[in-house]
């Protein structure tokens, strides 16, 4: 495996832990925290390398994994805006509905199967 591939794999793997994070302490409290700004911002810049390591490495922009993946990132990307936004106009620390909860667990769990389906095509390729 080329050594840059497995940069964007480890790079992947830290920006799903940040995304977890970010996801489940908002799930739980119920709220916009600087926690959760804080990872889902990591994550979008993890994401993001780890995103533009992979395609240098495989030589190849557009696959139906990376159709997949960008996909998976621009919901993501799509989220972390939109809860940025809301906490610049409601403030840190206000509560979310479950209606924005939801969302962002919508826009994470597509997020998480595109990256079990890259998994896969990994481990197929071992």
């Amino acid at each position: 495996m080329k050594p840059l591939l497995i940069t964007g794999i480890s790079i992947v793997n830290l920006a799903l832990i940040s995304y977890a994070i970010a996801i489940f302490t908002q799930s739980k409290k119920k709220r916009v925290t600087q926690t959760v700004l804080a990872f889902l911002a990591i994550g979008i810049i993890l994401d993001i390398t780890a995103t533009i390591c992979m395609i240098i490495s495989s030589g190849k922009a557009i696959t139906l994994h990376g159709v997949i993946g960008y996909s998976a990132l621009l919901g993501m990307l799509a989220e972390t805006i939109v809860t940025f936004l809301f906490a610049r106009r409601n403030g840190i620390n206000t509560s979310v509905s479950k209606k924005f909860i939801r969302w962002s667990q919508i826009a994470f769990s597509y997020w998480v199967l595109a990256y079990i389906t890259g998994l896969i095509l990994v481990i197929m390729k071992l």
